[in-house]
């Protein structure tokens, strides 16, 4: 399977898109089965954070030019691709769960919409980053026109989308777009590291602080405030919310059950 879903560690996950033959580019079987690996991130009450990376030297490469391009420029009835591409980055597609991209190469088109919908983004010196649709005519439509400017400074954001230029990774880290970047040897077990020190936290805390913002995005300051008031509510009567401060008082490390 070239969309490989693992459990790595306690709570953790690694989704891995492994067609390096093609760069990691994916047909519409592949977005079909990485939509379905999000799916079971999402309902797997014991996996807390997922790390989604790439084989070889290339995280993702978007649509196959050979596959799934041609389709989708065909006049044909697109529904269906256009479905299983938007799934598969995320796009309309709540996910709370934290996601850790652990950029191998160069992310691009496709990729680069994906990383949009990640949390902590960690690359490495020779990975670029670019959303070159506008230099052929097609346009991104997987999320970045929405996500980039809400994620990044509007000068920054629009720099990297109207130049459809690709970046390299001091510059998508200096426009604030990563988090770090590390040397390759080191990606996976850095990646690692970021999602231990998340699943130290109380899971459901981490995952309504992430839908708490995701969900601000797409309204005004007084709907927000709406929607963290509920969202506290909710987290405030969980068993962990109690768990948390008896740890401290009792200097022992929590025991979070998830409920």
């Amino acid at each position: 399977m070239a969309i490989r879903y693992e459990r790595v560690a306690d709570h953790v996950v690694t989704i891995t898109i492994d067609r390096p033959e093609v760069r990691n580019a994916l047909d519409l079987p592949h977005f079909q089965a990485l939509a379905d690996a999000w799916r079971r991130f999402r309902d797997d009450g014991d996996a807390w954070v997922a790390v989604l990376t790439g084989v070889g030297r290339s995280f993702m490469a978007g649509g196959d030019l050979k596959a799934y391009i041609p389709l989708m420029t065909s006049g044909q009835d697109t529904t269906e691709l256009q479905r299983a591409g938007t799934e598969a980055v995320l796009r309309g597609f709540p996910l709370y769960k934290p996601v850790i991209a652990a950029v191998n190469g160069p992310c691009v088109a496709g990729g680069m919409e994906l990383l949009g919908a990640t949390d902590i983004r960690i690359a490495t010196p020779h990975a670029t980053f670019g959303l070159m649709e506008a230099k052929r005519g097609l346009f991104a439509g997987g999320g970045s026109t929405v996500r980039l400017p809400r994620q990044m400074p509007y000068p920054a954001a629009m720099e990297f989308l109207l130049t459809a230029e690709a970046l390299p990774a001091a510059r998508a880290l200096e426009l604030g777009l990563l988090n770090e970047i590390v040397d390759e040897d080191v990606l996976q077990d850095r990646a690692l590291e970021w999602a231990h020190r998340i699943t130290a936290n109380a899971p459901l805390a981490v995952q309504a602080t992430k839908e708490s913002v995701v969900r601000a995005f797409g309204g005004g300051l007084e709907d927000a405030y709406a929607t963290e008031t509920e969202i506290s509510h909710r987290i405030f009567a969980t068993e962990d919310a109690a768990e948390g401060p008896c740890a401290f008082a009792e200097k022992r490390p929590p025991v979070w059950r998830g409920r």
